[in-house]
């Protein structure tokens, strides 16, 4: 693959915080970036050399996009698969429109990922009534998760009997969906490789994540597991990309079972809310290898330089009338790094920014990092 150089246009879909963080790098690093997304607020467009204000499947927007930007990527999975299949028929782009719908849809993601010769949890497909008519019992209790469109707890229901499943396949529309099993969970736990060909691959150590609310809470670095437990992930997870034949950075998530085993969870073709630590604590940060991979550079380094904690942070924690909270408890602690993300309207749940602990263990990094959210 041809390197592309700066001061080369460099075309993104999507200007949200993910978007935002891949233009500051690939502006740091001297290129041009073109982002295109329907907000004219977009929080990356703040920092972008041109904002196509359209939406995704505009079709003189995608023009303007091929005939102006030497290659272009994605910051969320769930754009116009058919649309980026059709950019890289008039430059590059990374991921491929291929795994970008295969990571859109929990059916065929599952079934790329045995492929794979990776372990899921236990799972039925189910795209008509009829697939919830026999007996379930090997999937519950479970969880009804919508096949497209689902993300941070969105789209899933919690179901422990046939007729819970069916009722909530009825209340959600009898979209597609996947009944998933339970599993009593010990950790979760995420990798991100960063994949230019097979033989430039890297991996960042391992995030322990834990959520609230469905939606990312923490993100502890290293995982507090073991060495070989944590070798076995980013195996998995290389393998997985192998697999796909992905080129891009790519998150795994993986739940570590009571027996310490290890199940693939999901996929996500982009930089993941979990790698968000690597910005203030890696040698390279995942979206400087965004940036490299699309390019068909070398992946940089991803040497962890310290423990690290990741908090995200949430518009519940806005006050009711105006104002904004009370930053001076991160900006005065002198190893905590606060990153907003530039949202205009903050709402319970969304996320409008994170920050990060580094300190010289990980018990350390997570007690701080713990007592400043509360203090916030």
């Amino acid at each position: 693959m041809k390197a592309i150089l700066p001061p080369a246009m460099l075309g993104i879909l999507g200007g949200g915080q993910l978007g935002r963080m891949f233009t500051v790098a690939a502006k740091t690093m001297g290129y041009h970036v073109t982002v295109l997304d329907p907000d004219q607020y977009a929080p990356a467009a703040q920092f972008a050399d041109v904002h196509l204000c359209a939406a995704f499947n505009d079709k003189s927007a995608l023009a303007t996009l091929a005939e102006t930007c030497a290659a272009v990527t994605t910051e969320f999975e769930n754009v116009d698969a058919e649309a980026m299949r059709q950019l890289a028929t008039r430059t590059r782009v990374s991921p491929s429109g291929d795994c970008v719908a295969i990571a859109q849809d929990r059916i065929a993601e599952k079934s790329w990922i045995n492929k794979a010769g990776l372990p899921t949890a236990p799972y039925l497909a189910i795209e008509t009534a009829s697939d919830l008519a026999g007996d379930l019992s090997a999937y519950l209790p479970g969880i009804l998760k919508t096949a497209r469109l689902g993300y941070d707890g969105k789209g899933q229901r919690r179901v422990v009997t046939c007729d819970d499943a069916r009722s909530a396949f009825s209340e959600m529309g009898g979209a597609a969906c996947v009944l998933e099993k339970m599993l009593e969970l010990k950790l979760e736990v995420s990798a991100i490789v960063a994949r230019t060909s097979p033989a430039q691959v890297e991996v960042f150590p391992v995030a322990e994540n834990q959520h609230r609310d469905g939606i990312l809470d923490v993100s502890i670095v290293p995982a507090r597991i073991d060495a070989a437990q944590a070798e076995m992930v980013r195996k998995m997870a290389c393998q997985l990309a192998e697999t796909l034949n992905y080129i891009g950075v790519l998150a795994v998530e993986f739940f570590v079972l009571e027996d310490n085993s290890l199940v693939v969870n999901e996929i996500a073709p982009r930089p993941h809310n979990s790698g968000h630590y690597t910005l203030d604590a890696c040698v390279t940060d995942q979206y400087q290898q965004q940036v490299r991979t699309l390019c068909g550079l070398l992946p940089g380094s991803p040497t962890l330089l310290s423990p690290v904690v990741m908090v995200n942070i949430l518009g519940t924690i806005w006050p009711e009338s105006a104002g904004e909270p009370h930053w001076n408890v991160l900006v005065e602690a002198p190893n905590a790094h606060l990153h907003l993300y530039g949202k205009r309207q903050a709402r319970p749940g969304r996320k409008m920014g994170h920050f990060t602990v580094v300190s010289p263990s990980v018990d350390r990094a997570l007690e701080q990092a713990l007592a400043l959210r509360e203090t916030l």
